[in-house]
């Protein structure tokens, strides 16, 4: 892959922006071109080999709920062969099994391609048994289950990725209609995660576009409604404690992103439509030298968050309609203003674009969502020595 080399960057404590990067080439060619040793040159090449070596180390968690199986058998054709998916389903089980039929299409898929795979069911006990054998009993509800949520289904993603034993965990998306832009995803995590001079990394898209049909045709649509305003309020956070007006994040709703295994177990994650956005608010929160930190050797070897813009359209199912628009605005903006670093003046405009799109009353607060600690509270050792990989796939640790 051949993309721009991050120059430009905000710091905000530990904390290091990137601008967007663009990409120039998807193949950048076999071997190295002397020709990027030069210390000017602003285009960089990443080989076949770096990028398969960190694929190799790559979990790809994939969350489903009641999806077509072809649209999740695209995505898993689109993942390149030496990353280990791990699909983790919130389907019905009633009153038909839709699990079972997704068990079965994963299986048949990856016995033929000859791939390792994971894969559970968000509510299943033996599920539930990781978190509750590790001591980590913020993820289960009154029932003694992981809770229902894209985002508990990240989490768990995350840890079995670590139990699996993968230093990488990315995040594609189930209703993607074109494996080639999942293939891409990926590389383009790769290519991210390559750049990292500290062990602390993390990797989010910007789609290209997301395409539309508008009066019978096709249009090509830059940024989506969330994402404006999120991104709009996101750079206003940071702008506050910079001094210096930026529009620099670009990826507050990301739900394409990697990270590198020890940043995933050091954030706080947030639950809903809000935990893409609530990882740049984690990011601030724990590293910006703003408020103490837990982790000191963060503090000292600095976190790299690098945004790249894909080449390929981003398009997924049909839209959902305004009150999901408006739950996933207000979702992304609450744990901006519910953050305990959060300045008054942003608090006053949050509400008042709250008010304005109609999401809360006259004086009315953004919905408080539960948050979840730093997942390296959780005890694997005496998790992983339990887990029966049998029930999960393919897939045996070396």
């Amino acid at each position: 892959m051949r993309l721009e080399i991050p120059t430009n960057a905000e710091r905000f404590g530990a904390n290091l922006f990137y601008q967007v990067q663009k990409i120039y080439e998807l193949d950048g060619g076999y071997g190295v071109d002397s020709e990027f040793d030069n210390p000017f040159h602003v285009i960089q090449q990443i080989s076949y080999e770096r990028l398969h070596e960190i694929e190799k180390d790559m979990a790809i968690v994939i969350p489903v709920k009641d999806e077509r199986l072809r649209l999740l058998e695209g995505v898993l054709c689109g993942i390149p062969h030496a990353c280990l998916p791990i699909v983790l389903s919130n389907s019905k089980s009633e009153p038909i099994d839709r699990f079972r039929m997704e068990q079965n299409m994963v299986d048949t898929f990856c016995r033929h391609a000859k791939k390792k795979y994971l894969i559970a069911h968000q509510r299943s006990p033996e599920l539930a048994r990781i978190f509750k054998d590790g001591g980590y009993l913020h993820l289960l509800d009154d029932d003694g289950l992981v809770r229902h949520g894209k985002a508990e289904g990240m989490l768990a993603g995350i840890v079995l990725a670590k139990l699996a034993g993968k230093k990488y965990v990315g995040f594609i998306d189930s209703d993607n209609y074109f494996p080639g832009a999942v293939f891409e995803y990926v590389r383009i995590f790769s290519a991210g995660l390559s750049q990292g001079k500290s062990p602390y990394s993390m990797v989010r898209i910007q789609w290209h576009s997301k395409p539309k049909i508008v009066d019978a045709e096709l249009f090509f649509t830059k940024w989506g409604r969330v994402s404006r305003i999120t991104n709009q309020y996101l750079n206003q956070f940071l702008s506050h404690f910079t001094g210096y007006e930026t529009e620099l994040l670009r990826t507050g709703n990301a739900g394409e992103h990697a990270l590198s295994m020890p940043l995933a177990l050091a954030l706080d994650y947030s639950t809903g439509f809000s935990v893409e956005t609530y990882q740049f608010v984690s990011l601030m929160e724990k590293f910006g030298g703003v408020l103490p930190s837990p982790f000191p050797e963060i503090m000292k070897r600095g976190v790299e968050v690098f945004q790249i813009e894909s080449r390929n359209p981003h398009l997924h199912e049909v839209a959902k309609g305004d009150e999901h628009i408006k739950e996933m605005v207000e979702y992304s903006l609450s744990v901006l203003w519910h953050s305990g670093i959060c300045p008054a003046t942003l608090k006053k405009d949050i509400s008042s674009e709250l008010r304005r799109l109609k999401i809360v009353r006259k004086n009315g607060e953004p919905i408080k969502l539960r948050q979840y600690p730093v997942l390296s509270t959780l005890h694997f050792d005496a998790a992983v020595r339990k887990i029966d990989w049998a029930q999960y796939g393919n897939y045996k640790p070396v």
